[in-house]
């Protein structure tokens, strides 16, 4: 396979993941390009490359920017907004966790806390949702904080935290 062919289907294969880490697909393809591309880009270069809109593309660069994935760098004497990303695969793989955590889980803890402390009219359709929201909200608060415990562990994160699992 030969370095184009090689590095689109890393792209597009990227940019299919996307979905499973609840980014859309152009956005992930942004962060692939800039993830193997050996300097920053320009708006313009990564439009041409993957060849999707100015909007699409500035978009999606906002929202890697929002995650903490993206960087913008200006360079002095240009007009031009250069882009570049996270290149340590593990700290990119925090980054996203810590994100998803803030937007995804703590929001759904909140929700099942408040639906769990409604008040007890004794019914048993009260009881039971009681009951069985509070173990979901027990869950998601126990695995929120294994999340963190693994996020916030300095380097090597990921490798160290699999390692203790499996002894």
């Amino acid at each position: 396979m030969e370095y184009q062919e090689a590095k689109n289907k890393f792209i597009s294969t990227w940019g299919s993941l996307g979905t499973l880490w609840g980014i859309n697909k152009a956005m992930a393809q942004i962060q692939a390009l800039l993830f193997i591309s050996t300097e920053a880009l320009t708006t313009e270069e990564i439009m041409e490359e993957l060849q999707i809109s100015r909007g699409n593309t500035s978009m999606n660069v906002r929202q890697l920017i929002d995650w903490g994935i993206v960087t913008k760098e200006l360079r002095p004497g240009e007009r031009k907004e250069y882009f570049s990303t996270e290149k340590d695969v593990q700290e990119l793989a925090r980054i996203i966790a810590k994100e998803r955590s803030r937007r995804e889980i703590k929001p759904v803890i909140k929700t099942l806390e408040e639906v769990s402390s409604i008040k007890d009219d004794g019914s048993a359709a009260t009881k039971e949702l009681i009951k069985q929201t509070k173990a979901l909200h027990d869950l998601a608060h126990t695995a929120n904080s294994m999340l963190e415990k693994i996020v916030n562990q300095k380097q090597n994160w990921l490798t160290k935290s699999l390692l203790k699992m499996i002894q």
